[in-house]
């Protein structure tokens, strides 16, 4: 059977996405996948994903194949849960919009530093 859920694709090479992605699932009420895009077959179940985005983004694949990237996946994601739903359309507002996105896209730049990587041997690649 498919599982019509939603799927949060996320980076499971950085801890601080780690934990956030799995909060953001508890916060979601369980109503959303989690899959790391660094995980083998992620990208090709998701043929709307690249790389580079993942790299960059947090991804919400809905299941008609929309995706979402970002500040506005994490949003969407919360808005599963039947208690934080109605305040999504905060985030639709321009200004509010403007300040989360930029917020977001300034500690995606900087996750490795907040808590590392998942891995501690010489597998891992260094990360920009």
């Amino acid at each position: 059977m498919v599982d019509p859920r939603p799927v949060l694709v996320y980076d499971g090479a950085c801890r601080f996405c780690v934990a956030q992605a799995h909060r953001l699932a508890r916060l979601a009420g369980g109503r959303v996948r989690l899959e790391s895009f660094r995980d083998p077959g992620v990208l090709e179940r998701h043929p709307g994903l690249t790389h580079e985005a993942c790299a960059r983004a947090a991804q919400l694949v809905e299941p008609d194949g929309h995706v979402r990237s970002g500040a506005e996946a994490v949003v969407h994601a919360l808005a599963l849960h039947a208690g934080l739903g109605p305040l999504a359309w905060l985030y639709h507002l321009p200004v509010v919009q403007q300040v989360v996105d930029l917020g977001y896209r300034l500690v995606a730049r900087n996750r490795f530093r907040l808590q590392g990587e998942v891995c501690a041997d010489d597998a891992c690649r260094l990360h920009d």
